[in-house]
């Protein structure tokens, strides 16, 4: 786990590596434990590393196998590693480090991109050819870890976030005006190749890109589990279902135990984090260390689930630490939040996820978290209405998005409108496609694999690599995921939503943490704006840089800020905070009008 960064130039110039070591050093924080250049005519690769694996010298990166011919910079953690090694050597390959870093190279050169296959885990990571000049960069199937990309002429430049692109300048940095449609309509879903900036564009997920040595290049999706039924599965029970679903998870909670370093878990006390302490005490693991989070109550809405992390910590004896957030510190961590997401996002777990990253990273290095199940096992609130609509378009639209396109139309300021109704055409293309048996699964399909990229996945990804912490997610295991897009969807929406994961849970858990409303992690300061919250956005918004930038309009503006509890999407969001998110991140990154 760490960053990465680099610099192809396909026209035979240098590579400039001061650009290159920009981005590395805006990369610091993914990677606190070491730092490496490898530059050589047009090729300049960065690294910044986050020691988990071979903690060695060894290991360091970029890596460069002068008898292969290969270099790499890799971000990730490969799980089955040991069993992809010893395969390795059995072919004749002999390895001069124990991590995970030096399998994927070895692995590149025997089976060449179509390694990626063989790879239990989450990886983005580019390759370079030396003798054929031909590069290979690739995400793993849920974009766990994140690449982006900006490519000028004949000049490629890529790194885990955006902002190290940036840092590296020469960029155009105006906005995308389908993107800026995703952010206001999609939940601030943007969609790879899309980002907020022009210049900017990300990989999408479970894909291979070979660049030749002129520049040009070929995507390749190695990855898209169908969403139908099985004919062997016909007579399979609930219980069928769910022990199936339980032996999966156990196999993905083992896998990421994987480390040289203690694992701890982030636990909310929902039933996702809590099955995963449950399984790892069931394996042995003993010291466990669990981290919860809570904050300040405001309009009459809780703050904290502590009740129910503390069931799990005291049911399984875990080393718990539980973390209160005042008011006084949301505020005054509300800037540094902004700058480690590398794009806005709405969510108010981001606040909450740096917080509890800059604690827990003073006690381990690695964490498994609860991320996914929703998106894998149906545990939305919409997934019951799509189930029976005329149209799963119309159904998901009205369920998730945070407004129509006449009503952005009313809101954004009339030049920074998309000429089409950019968001729901996008959905649109996505539930429609083939592979899909039912429109719940249309729906889980589009969630898993487009919403939980660019929402809860990089949200975990930022908010813990900003105080170097790796956070690995067993419900994305893509066997396990694999596994749950063919389980009827009769048996995910039962018991209230992800019925065959709480079936399997029973086994593991206190029904007290399944059998319960569900919860989010709750910060009501941001959703119920008022106070110096409140004056942080209208800063934001009536800025220079906003008012030339002129991305809403000012009569919108007015009635947000006389009434802004008033304004709350479908998704509980503050449109307020939506609003201003945009404009405070812009500004963050120095980015003008």
């Amino acid at each position: 786990m760490c960053g990465l960064a680099g610099e192809i130039r396909f026209d035979g110039a240098l590579a400039d590596s001061s650009a290159v070591a920009r981005m590395a050093e805006k990369l610091a924080p993914r990677g606190p434990d070491g730092a490496g250049v490898y530059a050589q005519g047009r090729v300049a690769l960065a690294h910044r590393r986050l020691k988990i694996i071979d903690l060695s010298e060894h290991a360091a990166q970029p890596m460069v196998d002068p008898d292969l011919g290969l270099s790499i910079v890799f971000n990730g953690c490969i799980y089955n590693y040991p069993e992809l090694r010893e395969e390795l050597i059995a072919k004749g390959y002999r390895f001069f480090s124990h991590g995970d870093t030096e399998v994927i190279l070895k692995a590149f050169h025997a089976w060449g991109a179509s390694c990626v296959e063989r790879l239990h885990g989450m990886f983005a990571f580019a390759i370079v050819e030396r003798d054929s000049g031909v590069v290979t960069m690739a995400r793993d199937r849920f974009g766990i870890k994140p690449l982006y990309y900006s490519q000028v002429g004949k000049r490629l430049r890529f790194a885990s976030t955006l902002p190290a692109i940036v840092a590296a300048g020469d960029l155009d940095t105006s906005i995308d005006r389908a993107a800026l449609h995703n952010y206001m309509t999609f939940h601030a879903v943007v969609p790879p190749p899309r980002t907020l900036l022009n210049g900017v564009r990300k990989l999408p997920p479970a894909t291979v890109r070979i660049y030749q040595p002129d520049g040009s290049f070929a995507d390749k999706l190695y990855w898209n589990p169908p969403h139908e039924r099985r004919a062997d599965d016909a007579g399979l029970s609930r219980e069928d279902w769910r022990d199936r679903v339980l032996e999966a998870l156990k196999l993905a909670v083992k896998r990421r135990m994987v480390a040289d370093v203690p694992v701890g878990v982030l636990l909310s006390g929902g039933v996702d984090s809590s099955v995963i302490v449950g399984l790892l005490a069931e394996q042995g693991q003993t010291g466990l260390m669990t981290f919860s989070i809570g904050f300040e109550e405001a309009n009459g809405e809780k703050g904290d689930e502590f009740v129910y992390s503390d069931l799990i910590a005291q049911h399984f004896a875990t080393d718990h630490h539980k973390i209160f957030v005042p008011s006084s510190e949301l505020m005054e961590n509300l800037p540094g939040t902004i700058a480690a997401m590398s794009e806005p996002m709405v969510s108010y777990d981001n606040i909450g996820f740096y917080l509890l990253s800059r604690e827990v990273s003073k006690h381990i290095k690695v964490v498994q978290s609860g991320q996914g199940a929703d998106e894998i096992f149906a545990g939305y609130h919409w997934y019951p209405k799509v189930a029976g609509a005329d149209s799963v378009v119309d159904a998901y639209a009205a369920a998730f998005f945070d407004r129509d396109h006449a009503t952005l139309s009313r809101q954004l300021a009339p030049e920074w409108l998309a000429d089409t109704d950019a968001s729901r055409d996008l959905v649109a293309a996505h539930l429609l496609a083939a592979g899909a048996e039912t429109p719940v699964d249309a729906a889980l399909r589009l969630d898993s694999q487009v919403m939980l990229v660019d929402d809860p996945v990089k949200r975990v990804d930022n908010m813990t690599m900003a105080w170097g912490l790796e956070a690995r997610v067993p419900f994305l295991d893509h066997e396990l995921a694999e596994l749950a897009a063919t389980i009827p969807p009769e048996f995910k929406l039962h018991d209230g939503g992800k019925g065959v994961l709480k079936d399997a849970a029973r086994l593991v858990v206190p029904h007290a943490v399944i059998d319960r409303k569900k919860g989010y992690f709750p910060v009501p300061q941001l959703k119920y704006i008022s106070g110096p919250y409140l004056d942080l956005v209208r800063d934001a918004l009536s800025s220079q840089a906003a008012r030339e930038r002129g991305l809403f309009r000012q009569e919108w503006l007015d009635r947000l800020y006389a009434d802004p509890t008033s304004h709350i999407t479908p998704l509980q969001g503050s449109e307020l905070w939506q609003a201003g998110l945009v404009e405070m991140w812009l500004q963050t990154q120095g980015i003008g009008s």
